[in-house]
């Protein structure tokens, strides 16, 4: 699954998905939850983790460390942005913790907004896999046909983003700098014209 588009019962983005009556309000509680995104991330790393752990493909990492190191990350993270505010300014905890909450909603609602950029447009497929499970097109294909770039030449965007405007890219090289995107893309979409494969892009 897709974890940019796998959502709660609550939201509908596929159309695989099954058809609820509250999504009939999707577009009044959308941005509700868009602005929860970071929040939940927060705890729902625990439960990724848990399943990475429970999965035979990740043995080799040593998960109680793993653990031990994200746990310090989120301790600082609160430690940063509501201990220190509390020690060393005059806001109150009330105001402290509205502005932390503030500062995640602002960032969960780019997110959001950038996730359904890349996969909920015209353009980009949403396949279905087979009763066994399993999806037709290998995954190098997969990626292009389900993802669309957005706003390519925008370097505002590009840098306001850290080059998620990029998502083709994104999909494809994962451990490849964003810095490299911009001149990654042109290649990737002759290539994939080549092969006469589908390159989702969107010039805003």
């Amino acid at each position: 699954q897709d974890q940019d588009i796998n959502a709660p019962g609550v939201m509908r983005f596929s159309e695989h998905a099954p058809l609820r009556r509250v999504h009939r309000l999707q577009h009044v509680h959308a941005f509700i939850f868009y602005g929860l995104l970071t929040l939940a991330k927060f705890v729902g790393d625990y439960f990724s983790m848990a399943r990475a752990a429970r999965d035979p493909k990740h043995q080799k990492r040593n998960y109680p460390l793993a653990y031990l190191g994200m746990t310090g990350v989120k301790l600082l993270h609160l430690f940063v942005f509501i201990g220190l505010p509390l020690m060393l300014t005059p806001f109150t905890w009330w105001q402290v913790l509205l502005g932390f909450l503030l500062m995640h909603v602002t960032a969960s609602v780019i997110m959001g907004v950038v996730f359904q950029l890349a996969h909920v447009v015209e353009g980009a497929e949403q396949p279905a896999p087979d009763a066994e499970g399993i999806i037709a097109a290998d995954w190098t294909e997969h990626e292009l046909r389900t993802t669309a770039d957005f706003a390519p030449r925008n370097k505002l965007v590009t840098w306001l983003i850290g080059g998620l405007n990029y998502q083709i890219e994104h999909h494809l090289f994962p451990y490849v700098s964003h810095l490299h995107y911009p001149a990654i893309a042109p290649i990737v979409q002759r290539t994939a014209e080549e092969f006469g494969l589908p390159y989702n892009v969107k010039p805003t």
